[in-house]
């Protein structure tokens, strides 16, 4: 009962938000809409099988720039906001979000949190599978590895920020770890250039070539909750409003938890 009575008031926050943006100028919703969206690794297998869902019944053509949560790479969603590209709906890890809005790119009270992602550790397929189950044994593996492959974008960043220092490890692992820019970690090791990959769970698991081996140990998993926001840019907020309920809605987590996340509102 908490969880939902949550939802709602984080959706009519969302309607506030919409209407707010609407006083600031955004015209009325015309006859023919396209909703720009920019997202971000984690949450795009779950997006891109929801989103001809939401066009079918909405009427609405949905148009899709991915890219990484944070990051100065050119395709990286803060970068893509700051050349100006049309944004009407982001989707990101929520700490990332709650940047661009104190940047004044995300509409201040239409962050709507999605989904909680999960890191976990891939081999290429057919590799042998080394044994994560415990923080000793993922520390062992770590060491063993010729080579890691980790993400431009928040798991990365917890790996190379936090992870290792606190394993001990920091000092042996990272130089022969490589920071992936603008392509999946399972893309790399599919094709031998990383003998482990490190991203989130949802991002490795629609990877051919790999073999997905689990997700980090509890006392190590850093979840990250990814989330919806409307751009201040946008030219269709309340169509925009409608697509971000739709994501967050009941009947989103089907397809949401087949790709390895777990919707936020809990809400069947």
């Amino acid at each position: 009962m908490a969880t939902a009575t949550f939802f709602t008031r984080r959706l009519a926050i969302l309607a506030s938000a919409v209407a707010l943006a609407g006083c600031a100028g955004f015209g009325a919703r015309p006859a023919a809409v396209d909703i720009h969206v920019m997202t971000s690794g984690g949450f795009t297998a779950a997006y891109n099988d929801l989103r001809p869902d939401f066009e079918k019944r909405s009427g609405y053509a949905v148009k899709t720039a991915y890219g990484a949560s944070m990051g100065n790479a050119s395709d990286s969603i803060p970068s893509r906001l700051g050349r100006g590209e049309p944004a009407d709906v982001v989707i990101l890890a929520r700490s990332a979000l709650d940047a661009l809005v104190k940047d004044g790119k995300v509409v201040a009270g239409s962050q709507v949190d999605l989904v909680r992602s999960s890191i976990g550790l891939a081999v290429k397929k057919g590799a042998p599978r080394p044994d994560i189950s415990t923080v000793d044994a993922l520390k062992r593996t770590l060491l063993a590895a010729p080579s890691i492959a980790y993400s431009a974008s928040a798991s990365g960043t917890y790996f190379e920020g936090e992870m290792l220092k606190n394993l001990g490890i920091e000092a042996e692992v990272k130089p022969k770890s490589r920071r992936i820019l603008s392509e999946r970690v399972g893309t790399v090791v599919a094709r031998g250039d990383a003998a482990l990959g490190l991203q989130q769970v949802s991002e490795l698991l629609p990877i051919e070539g790999i073999d997905y081996i689990g997700p980090l140990p509890g006392n190590v998993q850093r979840v990250t909750v990814f989330s919806a926001g409307i751009a201040t840019a946008s030219k269709q907020p309340a169509a925009a409003a409608e697509l971000i309920r739709f994501l967050a809605s009941p009947s989103a987590a089907p397809a949401i938890e087949k790709t390895g996340l777990e919707p936020v509102t809990g809400v069947r």
